[in-house]
């Protein structure tokens, strides 16, 4: 469903715990929640988009007084009201989404204790709440676990599966599930960009994992001993020489065809 060499090319950017998590336990995760075909497809490019490549995972407000105000018009009118707020992302935060989505007002801090984080960033006291009862951790007391490999996923499903998503993706309607994430059609274009790279890069043959050099070097060792001298060196490189020692030990041990497998490896009585 998903490879980590397909992990590794959508997401390049993510840390290693994100691109693991996604590789690992992603493929479980989404079969158990119907997230398949198209849904995939969609989820991925959302997330590729929402969190820039799984590489910025919490919500920027380092904005300047005009950034407010094409930003936040609603609270920030004009330059003069912007201007005591630049630059200062918790006082940002606290005064903008102070009293709603379940927080206090801007005194208690809650407004930047419950920014936007996350693969699909969630925001405020309330959806803390609610999609870290679903993912199973305790958001409210610790709120930076949302941008946590150990968690990011389980919420960044929870919170596609809450909101239904998996029926909109099955029409196909793209601009309709970017609603579902976004509430409108903001970077509609970056996300269809996304969707292109999932699609071409989902659509790619998996490539095979290269076994560990100690594994390899067993493997030459017991060619060389089985009569196979062109193996050349046990050096852990499957370069041509050994790769073709292990066709024929394949063909004369009527093994299927392959390379160096579990297959082969039971063969040659070789543990890992």
């Amino acid at each position: 469903m998903l490879t980590s060499s397909q992990v590794s090319a959508l997401f390049p950017r993510a840390a290693p715990a994100h691109q693991a998590a996604l590789a690992n336990r992603g493929p479980t995760l989404f079969t158990r929640q119907g997230i398949t075909g198209i849904r995939l497809q969609f989820f991925l490019a959302q997330l590729g988009h929402e969190s820039a490549g799984l590489a910025l995972m919490e919500e920027g407000l380092n904005y300047s007084a005009q950034g407010l105000v094409d930003t936040f018009g609603k609270y920030f009118p004009t330059l003069a009201a912007a201007t005591p707020f630049a630059r200062n992302p918790q006082k940002i935060a606290n005064f903008v989404y102070g009293n709603r989505m379940g927080n206090g007002p801007p005194a208690s801090g809650d407004g930047f204790r419950f920014r936007g984080r996350g693969y699909i960033q969630i925001t405020g006291r309330e959806n803390y709440g609610k999609f870290g009862a679903i993912a199973g951790v305790d958001l409210i007391a610790n709120p930076d676990a949302a941008i946590s490999a150990d968690h990011a996923l389980e919420i960044a499903c929870g919170f596609w599966m809450f909101n239904k998503i998996n029926p909109v993706a099955d029409t196909g309607d793209f601009v309709a599930v970017t609603r579902k994430i976004n509430g409108g059609t903001k970077g509609l274009a970056d996300r269809r960009a996304w969707l292109d790279k999932v699609i071409r890069i989902m659509a790619l043959p998996a490539q095979p994992v290269a076994p560990p050099a100690a594994t390899v070097v067993a493997v030459q060792r017991t060619l060389q001993k089985a009569g196979f001298p062109g193996v050349g060196a046990a050096d852990g490189d499957p370069g041509p020489r050994t790769m073709a020692a292990v066709t024929e030990f394949r063909r004369r041990n009527r093994l299927p065809p392959g390379g160096i497998d579990a297959a082969l490896l039971k063969a040659m009585k070789i543990e890992v």
